[in-house]
């Protein structure tokens, strides 16, 4: 049921805009039919394979360095004030910086024949969304878990290692599937602006150009495919790495063995 519904609704809502298109005559330019872009993926194949290939790899190194960059500090700024307060006002600014008006400027600094630019925007936006979760998750850990990790003269080295990353991790890689369709969407976004052509964004942005509206849909059907690839690898990875039953305390409450009396021998 699960699958089935909505499978069920995807063919429901192709056919009628199969039927929408021919019923009324419309024009490729204002809405292509579901057959002919099917007939332009098959054609332009390798050429959509390629460029899924290309983003996607440019996504996959932003969702990579991004969580790893967010994580880390988030790290210090749980642990340290002022990096908490300097960090703060740094993260508000990239969270709204639009990504139209970044691509071109990156894109122009490490030149035209570069990925690195449309890397650094993926892992930019990935960035906010894994910092932000994680440094809520650091913060969730209850004070008397603390205590007790104190009263086993643990080490703050210790204290993060056993008590708070673990406590954060379903907040971690909550993160990270979230930013896994920003990567997606960032890195098509800044192939419209520049940078080495093959990529789903410049083909898009090409198809449109020439008028080839139907191949133009292809390769945006490429595009989604491949935020759905993110997406469902991510939320596997969430579900291994957050069990149903995720509790700190049982790693750190000793056991209990009852205390028995001592037998008084009847003289």
């Amino acid at each position: 049921m699960r699958i089935g519904a909505p499978v069920a609704l995807g063919v429901v809502v192709l056919v009628a805009w199969q039927l929408v298109v021919i019923v009324g005559e419309i024009d490729d330019y204002l809405l292509p039919s579901p057959l002919s872009i099917v007939e332009q993926i098959v054609e332009f194949w390798p050429a959509l394979v390629a460029a899924v290939g290309s983003t996607g790899l440019n996504a996959l190194i932003g969702l990579v360095v991004g969580s790893v960059v967010g994580i880390l500090v988030a790290l210090l700024a749980s642990l340290n004030r002022v990096v908490d307060h300097l960090s703060a006002p740094l993260v508000a600014g990239l969270a709204v910086v639009p990504i139209v008006a970044l691509a071109p400027v990156l894109n122009t600094m490490f030149g035209a024949d570069s990925e690195t630019g449309r890397r650094t925007i993926a892992g930019l936006a990935v960035f906010v969304p894994v910092f932000i979760n994680t440094l809520r998750g650091l913060r969730q850990t209850d004070p008397v878990h603390r205590d007790l990790m104190r009263s086993y003269a643990a080490g703050p080295g210790q204290v993060v290692r056993v008590l708070t990353i673990p406590a954060a991790r379903p907040y971690i890689v909550t993160g990270i599937r979230v930013a896994s369709s920003l990567a997606v969407i960032s890195a098509l976004v800044a192939e419209y602006f520049g940078g080495p052509r093959g990529g789903l964004g410049s083909l898009i942005s090409s198809s449109a150009a020439t008028s080839a509206y139907a191949r133009a849909w292809a390769y945006v059907v490429g595009g989604i495919v491949l935020g759905l690839l993110f997406f469902v690898a991510t939320a596997a990875l969430e579900r291994a790495a957050t069990p149903r039953r995720l509790t700190v305390a049982s790693t750190l409450t000793p056991t209990k063995t009852p205390l028995t009396a001592p037998r008084k021998e009847l003289t």
